[in-house]
């Protein structure tokens, strides 16, 4: 890489190495634990919409976060400026913190794994080509139904380098490009508009969003959900029989469960599943991980943002509770190792326990089976938005596409429908795992704590006993 094109260069523009490593070391001596993040950062994103380009914005951004940790009290202090005086004045905060008497925490392990290209995809395609792109999509999506009224189609990128520098040495760099295709669509007929969606995404370069087959398909699914919904009638409500598609219906485990997962919920109590290791916690054969080291995948890194490898960590086995997601912080105060999960948004960010990619394992149960097993019930394949308590577990979600199911067979989609439940009792009511477990498609973002992060869903077709159905008929 030349200076240009090689973000460690910018991060050390007004910093040398060497300087830096001192400082970190003489400012965090007093801590038990902490490091030095520096981060560059350049992203871009276009929005077509209307037949026409709306949006095409860049940016780049730089800058540092210096955390210190003593006992359980955090001391935190950013600022976009890195340079040897802008953190020594960072430091200052850190003096507030009380001084260690035990051992500096060690370091973590060190790995030279690369799960993704560290080139960027920003500057791999010219701009009239990624514009060219959205303007096929719109074509050919306007092309396929005369119902449909109105396509958006969205391009996403970004590139981020990351230098973590611990106060005994230990130094870690990651590069991480990720890309995201998104495609909107309304149908209306008979006065009536119906929304569909399909998006995809990962940590790789932008060929895989440019190639021909992937966008088509992506087009194709958003499309037949719109005209799908078109169709729909009103949702049944009261407790109904559930089937839940593969895939990205695993956002709802993710919320309802992933959560309630995390070390510092459970370090704290306040999770329902604190306290709970090695109890039963759900039904036989369910058996959740999350997973960070998935080669390519949205919510995949190389390193987490505290220098951790990432790794495959079993949360739920067979029905019983075998562990949580970790940051440094948490897993030293509850006497465990760190898992790999300590996720921060940005440099502006202190991290705390977060989850990457985390899904259900499969079954051996045949799908079409599952269905015919549903008297009276929904069979959801998409969700949008939900709100759930991470205490409690409880959720409530809107299906974005889903179908009423009458003695086996799929009658008719429906619209309006919401899953209320909560988490813990939900998997204690799992009664079929399809042998069909599948990784969304690249599109998810987990919010906690204010802070933001691409994280990634999965699971297998769920049939599930009593579920609350909102609906509208």
């Amino acid at each position: 890489m030349t200076p240009a094109t090689d973000p460690h260069a910018l991060l050390y523009s007004q910093l040398d190495p060497e300087e830096a490593k001192a400082l970190t070391a003489r400012l965090l001596a007093p801590c038990d634990d902490g490091e030095l993040y520096l981060q560059f950062m350049a992203t871009e994103s276009f929005a077509f919409d209307d037949g026409r380009l709306k949006t095409a914005d860049y940016s780049r951004d730089s800058g540092f976060g210096l955390r210190g940790v003593s006992g359980e009290t955090t001391g935190f202090a950013h600022a976009n400026e890195i340079s040897a005086k802008a953190i020594a004045r960072a430091g200052e905060t850190l003096q507030l913190l009380d001084a260690t008497t035990s051992p500096h925490a060690a370091p973590p392990e060190r790995t030279n794994r690369h799960l993704y290209t560290d080139v960027s995809p920003l500057d791999l395609v010219p701009f009239a080509e990624k514009v060219a792109l959205l303007e096929k999509i719109d074509a050919v999506a306007r092309a396929k139904d005369p119902r449909v009224a109105q396509v958006s189609a969205s391009l996403a990128g970004s590139w981020s380098a990351i230098d973590i520098i611990r106060a005994d040495g230990f130094a870690a760099r990651d590069i991480r490009p990720l890309v995201r295709l998104n495609v909107s669509i309304v149908a209306e007929a008979n006065g009536r508009r119906e929304t569909g969606s399909f998006g995809f995404g990962g940590r790789y370069l932008y060929d895989d969003l440019f190639d021909e087959g992937r966008w088509m398909h992506a087009v194709d699914e958003a499309v037949r959900q719109a005209l799908v919904n078109l169709e729909s009638v009103e949702a049944p409500a009261g407790e109904k029989t559930v089937l839940l598609g593969p895939g990205w219906p695993g956002v709802l485990l993710h919320e309802a469960v992933g959560h309630g997962l995390e070390g510092d919920f459970n370090r704290k109590g306040t999770s329902a599943f604190s306290g709970r290791i090695g109890e039963r916690v759900a039904a036989p054969g369910v058996t959740v991980v999350d997973n960070g080291s998935i080669a390519n995948r949205r919510g995949s890194l190389s390193i987490d943002d505290e220098g951790t490898p990432t790794r495959e960590t079993v949360l739920i086995e067979d029905g019983i509770l075998r562990g949580y997601m970790q940051d440094r912080l948490n897993a030293r105060l509850m006497g465990v190792e760190a898992t790999g999960n300590g996720r921060r948004q940005s440099y502006e960010h202190a991290p705390m326990p977060r989850m990457t990619n985390t899904f259900m394992r499969g079954g051996n149960d045949d799908p079409e089976e599952l269905l015919s097993r549903v008297e009276d019930g929904i069979y959801a394949t998409s969700f949008g938005g939900g709100q759930v308590d991470i205490v409690s577990g409880k959720f409530v979600f809107a299906c974005t596409e889903a179908y009423k199911v009458e003695k086996g067979k799929v009658v008719a989609p429906i619209k309006g429908a919401t899953l209320i439940g909560d988490g813990p009792t939900v998997l204690t009511k799992v009664r079929g795992i399809g042998n069909d477990m599948a990784l969304d498609e690249g599109v998810g973002m987990c919010g906690k704590g204010g802070q933001s992060v691409p994280a990634g869903v999965g699971q297998p077709t769920l049939l599930v006993d009593g579920i609350t159905v909102g609906g509208t008929a």
